[in-house]
């Protein structure tokens, strides 16, 4: 009976897993394999999946962890896709909240144990955050170490972004959470295919059971656009936004442009890409301790301006 490979993508809010997935999507349809994707968002609108591209199986879990909320849900959603489509691989794009072994425990069903073959979690970990980690939360150093240390393949992301000697000191910290994993550096989440195949899964023992939702406070946010907004105006309310502020991803229409930007924005830093079609205005702000009422108050008052 032909089994179905299963990996999980995992890292913390930002780090570069859509464009992990992306690349390994394309390497999958260079190779001539039928894979699908499983996309966990913490808000209940999906910005990924318009990138994923047509001919992929595609399911989303939305408003919650696959690891806290909507594990149900999920084998739900697992289920119709080996049922519905002849599967090489499926991958499991977790949100950045995630601890990848309780995501584990989510695709370990007895349901699949003879379906499915579990290659291991493939991390990301953005070399900026980990570098000013202290900055965060205890909480969430805790689940960024958790992510490093369940991994079974790290890609230290956004190695062009640190000095040569910062990457070296980076990596000795990394290796000392995990001995046993592959860990690459690289840039947009660059890294071979045959690579990943051939990793070596650990062995998962226990570990610290973490509540995400009660103990990070993170909060997803979801803004849908009713026109164009000026972008000085837009960057300049990003750069007033909080620290706590950690990714925003979504489609804005400006007002200098007949198309929607594909936006995205991490550690600070916003990432503008032309579409060349109308996209759903929608745009998902993911953080901690966020005040809802004055972020989209902020964001009303941003559209009423551009009307005047």
């Amino acid at each position: 009976m032909k089994t179905t490979e299963v990996y999980i993508l995992g890292g913390f809010l930002g780090s570069g897993k859509t464009t992990l997935l992306r690349n390994i999507l394309k390497q999958e349809s260079e190779a001539g394999r039928k894979v699908a994707v499983l996309l966990n968002e913490l808000g209940s609108v999906s910005v990924d999946s318009g990138l994923i591209g047509d001919g992929v199986p595609l399911k989303e879990l939305f408003d919650g962890c696959i690891c806290c909320t909507i594990q149900d849900k999920l084998e739900v959603q697992l289920h119709e896709l080996l049922t519905e489509n002849e599967l090489d691989a499926v991958y499991i794009e977790t949100t950045g909240a995630a601890h990848p072994v309780e995501v584990l425990d989510g695709i370990m069903s007895p349901i699949f144990a003879k379906k499915l073959e579990y290659k291991g979690i493939i991390t990301v970990v953005d070399l900026l955050r980990w570098r000013d980690r202290e900055e965060l939360s205890p909480q969430l150093r805790q689940l960024l170490a958790e992510q490093i240390h369940h991994a079974d393949f790290i890609l230290l992301n956004k190695a062009d972004m640190v000095s040569e000697m910062e990457a070296a000191q980076l990596i000795y910290t990394i290796q000392a959470l995990n001995t046993d994993a592959v860990c690459l550096l690289t840039e947009y989440a660059a890294v071979s295919l045959a690579s990943l195949q051939q990793m070596q899964r650990k062995r998962h023992n226990g570990h610290q059971k973490l509540d995400v939702q009660d103990h990070l406070h993170l909060t997803a946010i979801v803004y849908t656009f009713e026109g164009a907004v000026a972008q000085t105006d837009f960057e300049e309310w990003l750069r007033a936004l909080p620290e706590t502020v950690y990714r925003m991803k979504g489609y804005i229409s400006f007002t200098h442009s007949q198309y929607p930007h594909l936006f995205q924005y991490s550690y600070g830093m916003p990432m503008y890409m032309n579409e060349m079609m109308k996209m759903p205005l929608n745009i998902v702000m993911i953080g901690e301790k966020l005040d809802k009422e004055m972020l989209i108050g902020q964001l009303k008052a941003l559209e009423a301006k551009a009307t005047r």
